[in-house]
């Protein structure tokens, strides 16, 4: 069966493909390709070159043009390139032709993300959902695995034994996606028996792209040690931890973060694992200030969100994280060109539509503690309305508290 994992004790070489198309440009693409680079490092490989075409859309042979793959192919040859990374998923027939072509590994975006969560699941529900979704991703491109057999003419009584092989393997895969997704009801339910035992307890979700800064912030509200790095997709599971602001307990969960160009089926393969989100009371919508896409990063987690919540309108809290790393080079006087994120102060980005959302957004370093206390009491605020309108009567001790306070 088809292995996913790529990493090795020694780093892999790569190079990087992607496509200029009237509906996406060069510069969009170039942000992607930055993307990729830092996934497949996050897998264990070193990028070396990047290769990008102009075309209306994908070849449907080798996804580039012929004298684009005849580039990438001399360049592998005399750099010793081991692999090549397509920024979009490639059909079946697509990997085919161009691994008869390249003669190294290709791999697409989809695969990539799939090794990268491979290697950082660490419980039982995480692998069982990262296992579904490696079948889910290798079903429809059986046909590849057996190239290799010789194949004869169809007709009746004329099936080749790859075809018969590749028929064995569908019926295996399909029982093994059947079983997991069984496992995966299972796990569900327990989950959910969980999340009733404990109680009435307000539930706060810190949401956002990846490597944003979540776990880090988890660590610093709630006093723990959660696993936080500088990759994507540092942590997959779950992680849930009763905090205390001033009077008021709450539990409060760290997700997975999102990313562009995302799987579908790992989307729902991790459905179970982003029931916390939809349980959520408040959401907590963690956004790296610092990247020079961050608004994008942002429509991209509200996408998601709209998808996983049906729509349902949560109490969000936007919360600009690193500010300590945000940077920006002042335009000259005669620069006539447009303005970019690059060239704007914070505090100007602040007085933008920023400034729209009042009360619901704070910035903050995580790392730094710049304006946690801030950050904490907009959590407080939002945590113990929901808590009033489920006990009403504590509205009186939360009044006597402050005065006492006072």
């Amino acid at each position: 069966m088809k292995e996913f994992v790529i990493s090795k004790e020694t780093t892999e070489r790569a190079v990087l493909v992607g496509l200029i198309t009237p509906r996406q440009s060069e510069t969009k693409v170039q942000e992607y390709l930055d993307e990729l680079a830092f996934l497949a490092d996050t897998a264990g490989a070193h990028t070396v070159a990047r290769f990008t075409q102009k075309l209306d859309y994908p070849n449907p042979r080798t996804f580039v043009g012929k004298g684009k793959l005849d580039e990438i192919k001399n360049y592998i040859e005399a750099n010793e390139i081991g692999m090549v990374i397509f920024d979009d998923d490639l059909s079946t027939k697509q990997v085919s032709n161009i691994e008869k072509e390249l003669q190294v590994k290709i791999l697409d975006r989809s695969s990539l993300i799939l090794d990268i969560f491979a290697k950082r699941a660490q419980t039982a529900i995480a692998k069982t959902q990262v296992e579904l979704a490696q079948y889910q991703y290798l079903l429809p491109r059986l046909t590849r695995m057996w190239t290799h057999l010789e194949r004869q003419r169809g007709g009746i009584g004329m099936r080749g034994p790859g075809e018969t092989q590749i028929e064995t393997d569908r019926r295996i895969i399909l029982d093994k996606i059947s079983r997991l997704k069984d496992e995966l009801a299972s796990i569900d339910k327990q989950k959910s028996i969980q999340r009733k035992n404990r109680g009435k307890l307000t539930r706060v979700a810190l949401v956002g792209y990846t490597n944003v800064g979540k776990s880090t912030l988890m660590n610093v509200l709630s006093k723990s040690e959660v696993f936080a790095e500088n990759k994507l997709f540092a942590t997959l599971d779950t992680t849930v931890r009763k905090v205390t602001i001033e009077n008021l307990p709450f539990l409060l969960t760290d997700t997975v973060g999102f990313i562009r160009k995302l799987p579908t089926h790992l989307v729902e393969s991790f459905k179970s694992t982003l029931d916390e989100v939809r349980d959520a009371d408040v959401l907590v919508h963690v956004v790296d200030i610092s990247h020079p896409n961050f608004e994008e990063q942002i429509e991209v987690v509200n996408k998601t969100l709209q998808e996983l919540c049906d729509g349902a309108d949560k109490p969000m809290i936007m919360v600009f994280n690193k500010v300590d790393a945000f940077s920006y080079v002042p335009k000259d006087d005669d620069d006539l060109t447009p303005r970019t994120r690059e060239n704007i102060p914070l505090e100007e980005l602040k007085e933008s539509w920023m400034a729209r959302m009042n009360d619901n957004c704070v910035f903050i370093s995580a790392k730094k503690g710049i304006n946690i206390d801030e950050l904490k009491a907009k959590i407080y605020d939002r945590a113990r309305e929901v808590h009033l309108s489920r006990f009403p009567y504590n509205d009186f001790l939360y009044q006597k508290y402050d005065e006492e306070e006072q």
